[in-house]
């Protein structure tokens, strides 16, 4: 089973990631398991995937934007944001935004392209778990989240800026 960091802990994901597919019949083949599903094909087969006999969650890939998800993102257990480039930054913008402009409280989750270096950032932003690259050591990972002690700027993770709590 893969590891992953989430609220600071390494833990086994129970999650696939579906990447590509033609429809939701790939879904039947292997009933019960949980799915993170692109936000295109979610929107295209809402129906067929409400009646899957297992979780689906969507994740967004960095082009998509959270103004095109309705108020259902409410329902799903986590949303994934998808880096499909370390020096993509776009999936840090829809995470503020989930948190703040749409105030979901679900797993934000990073995946793709995500390494140790950004790690720290992203939790500022608002994710709370992170799906390292297959190269990264989930334990090293940890420890990056103490890298450093504070930041100047306000953030989802403290909102208030450092000369204002001087």
């Amino acid at each position: 089973m893969p590891k992953l960091i989430k609220d600071g802990e390494a833990v086994s994901d129970y999650w696939t990631v579906l990447k590509e597919a033609t429809g939701p019949e790939v879904l039947k083949a292997v009933p019960g398991k949980n799915f993170l599903v692109p936000l295109s094909f979610w929107k295209n087969y809402q129906e067929e995937l409400n009646d899957y006999n297992g979780n689906i969650a969507i994740w967004l890939d960095s082009h998509d934007r959270v103004s095109d998800l309705d108020d259902s993102i409410h329902d799903f257990p986590l949303i994934a944001l998808n880096f499909p480039a370390f020096s993509d930054g776009r999936s840090y913008s829809n995470a503020r935004e989930l948190r703040t402009t749409r105030n979901y409280l679900g797993e934000i989750r990073a995946i793709g392209d995500v390494l140790r270096d950004q790690l720290y950032y992203m939790q500022q932003c608002g994710f709370n778990a992170f799906a390292v690259r297959y190269d990264q050591d989930v334990d090293d990972c940890l420890t990056a989240f103490g890298d450093f002690t504070t930041g100047y700027q306000a953030t989802v993770a403290e909102p208030t800026p450092l000369f204002r709590r001087r």
